[in-house]
């Protein structure tokens, strides 16, 4: 922030930003607010409390570490004395630091569950960094932790298992500052989007014949000039456009708009500012003109980075100390302003290039590398992996080798034992014993034999001759 607040206007501007997103107490909101906001959905004052207040717990900051972000603040708001301090902060207490020491005095409970919400936050920080090195072929054996973690500004790397008040510090700091660079990045991320879109275009178009490529080169310019054909849009926060809004979302008769009446409507928390989320509601008219899901020619991407301009532009214009708040003092002195009646036609996304012909191709140039890189991991890959198939055949040839060998040497066993007469082995080398045989005039006979073959009893009765 380039400008200096007052106490009463710092205040107002950390009990509405991020904290407030997060459903948060006042004075998490003052600890936070100075960050800059994530994007939001569009409230509808229709709906149900409930369900909107769901909507806002569930909006998500894009901070890689929101949820241990969020987890920290509401494990603090738990204990009564912090909770109390956090009520009477100022300024100061936020720059000096003295906030933070008041984590001193938080309940055993308290620093218990921080004290593992930090340890958890750590492991998930080395699986993230290990993950990164493994997909790099690093070697991470001697991986050294404290080091690497340096790379995560929101905690002190080297105080890897307690919560202290440095930690609480590290994490306001680094939100803050990560914040304030959010909306940046988003539009550096749209612009590559913007950049891959047409280069698919084209390598689209060059994989087809002449004849079909002037058709689809035709039928693309066709849907290009009908996105162009919409309504003229109003500029965001002009007369114009609020009076719309006035008339056909509110209702009211446009030649009584009174923009007092008009902030206290789109007020829709009563919270005495217009924040991020209640500005980007008074846009959807506007952007409704140009875009619709349902047509082939509308990029609903391209619609939220127009929502993103339309709120940066009104900020521009109408927040003066820049706290990314919008007071009823601010809006009424915007109206007073020539650029309120007389605002310069509104350019939207189509009439204004996102990048060069240059900056194009160094992106096609950096594509094809990575594209290759890629492909060279993926051959290794497949290498690799006809490797272990090759590994895997010859275990499989060792393995029958083996078996064959076993029972080969099982058989010469078996007949060497009964070369010396031994009662054959059985497969795990236990003796067998067979029952015992009879030879009868030089034969061996099986027992049962032997029983068949003995001589018959003499007769009785037979008369005696003498």
């Amino acid at each position: 922030m380039t400008s200096i607040l007052s106490d009463a206007e710092f205040r107002s501007c950390l009990e509405h930003r991020i904290g407030r997103r997060m459903n948060l107490t006042p004075g998490w909101l003052l600890l936070l607010s100075v960050s800059a906001g994530v994007w939001s959905v569009p409230l509808d004052r229709n709906a149900d409390h409930r369900e909107a207040k769901a909507e806002e717990e569930n909006v998500d900051t894009g901070l890689y570490y929101d949820r241990y972000l969020r987890e920290v603040i509401e494990v603090l708001e738990t204990d009564p004395h912090f909770r109390e301090k956090l009520q009477t902060a100022n300024t100061e207490d936020i720059k000096n630091g003295r906030l933070s020491k008041e984590l001193d005095l938080v309940g055993h409970h308290v620093r218990t569950r921080l004290d593992e919400l930090k340890r958890q936050e750590v492991s998930r920080l080395r699986m993230l960094l290990k993950a990164k090195l493994d997909s790099t072929n690093t070697q991470s054996l001697q991986m050294d932790h404290a080091s690497l973690l340096k790379q995560f500004e929101h905690l002190d790397p080297h105080n890897q298992n307690t919560f202290e008040a440095k930690d609480l510090e590290l994490l306001i700091t680094t939100a803050t500052k990560d914040l304030e660079n959010y909306d940046a990045e988003r539009h550096e991320e749209f612009k590559r989007y913007e950049m891959l879109k047409e280069h698919e275009r084209r390598e689209y178009l060059k994989g087809l014949d002449q004849e079909k490529r002037e058709r689809e080169e035709k039928r693309m310019q066709e849907l290009k000039d009908k996105h162009r054909q919409h309504p003229k849009v109003n500029a965001p926060g002009s007369v114009a456009q609020l009076r719309e809004v006035w008339e056909e979302t509110d209702g009211l008769d446009p030649q009584e708009f009174n923009p007092k009446t008009f902030f206290k409507l789109h007020d829709t928390n009563e919270d005495g500012v217009l924040d991020e989320q209640e500005l980007e509601a008074l846009f959807t008219k506007e952007l409704e003109k140009v875009y619709n899901a349902k047509n082939e020619e509308d990029d609903m991407m391209e619609m939220e980075e127009e929502r993103l301009r339309m709120r940066e532009h009104v900020m521009k214009n109408v927040d003066a100390n820049e706290d990314r708040l919008v007071t009823l003092e601010e809006f009424l002195k915007s109206t007073e302003k020539k650029e309120f009646s007389n605002p310069k036609e509104w350019e939207t996304l189509e009439t204004s290039p996102l990048y060069t012909e240059e900056e194009l191709q160094r992106f096609e140039v950096d594509l094809r590398d990575r594209e290759e890189e890629l492909k060279r991991k993926a051959e290794n890959l497949r290498q690799q992996q006809e490797l272990l198939k090759e590994r895997g055949k010859a275990l499989e040839a060792q393995r029958r080798e083996y078996q064959q060998a076993v029972l080969e040497m099982s058989q010469r066993q078996k007949e060497q034992q009964a070369a010396d007469g031994q009662p054959p082995a059985g497969p795990n080398g236990e003796l067998q014993f067979q029952p015992a045989v009879q030879k009868v005039e030089g034969k061996a006979e099986h027992p049962a034999e032997a029983q068949n073959n003995l001589p018959a009893e003499p007769p009785q009765n037979l008369p005696i001759h003498t």
